[in-house]
């Protein structure tokens, strides 16, 4: 039986390498395609809207969508028509029982993350995030390649 080793990269890239043998082996890659869905001019206006009025605050789009961030964490963003916030555990789950669900990609959700339910109040839950997204140490800004 042989095995594979796994070569981790500094960029987060990984590749499969079979050991040495006289045999080749074949190494099935597996590739996952997420569909980006882009949100409404009546979305981006509703994040806007909501989005406080703090200098330290900085909206920006990513991946077609559009996030706000605050010491470089992102604390509500769209992912198509869904607005979605990073707040505590604790404040997660009451969200979920008022009707909040899954934020991001049905295959792959963002942990930390919750939709905000109709008829919640949107502004109050985006200025709540941003206000746990200032209590983190403010992330590095990457070097440049």
């Amino acid at each position: 039986m042989s095995t594979l080793s796994l070569d981790a990269y500094h960029d987060g890239t990984s590749r499969a390498r079979a050991p040495p043998s006289s045999r080749r082996m074949m190494v099935e890659r597996l590739e996952v395609t997420v569909q980006m869905p882009r949100p409404t001019e009546d979305d981006v206006a509703r994040l806007r809207a909501a989005v406080p009025d703090d200098p330290r605050v900085e909206v920006r789009p990513m991946f077609g969508n559009l996030g706000a961030f605050v010491g470089g964490h992102m604390f509500a963003g769209l992912f198509g028509s869904q607005l979605g916030v990073k707040l505590p555990e604790e404040e997660l789950a009451e969200l979920r029982a008022a009707g909040g669900g899954d934020f991001g990609p049905p295959e792959r959700p963002m942990g930390g993350w919750v939709t905000v339910p109709d008829g919640a109040d949107t502004a109050r839950l985006v200025a709540r995030a941003a206000e746990h997204a200032a209590t983190l140490p403010p992330k590095q800004a990457r070097k440049k390649r």
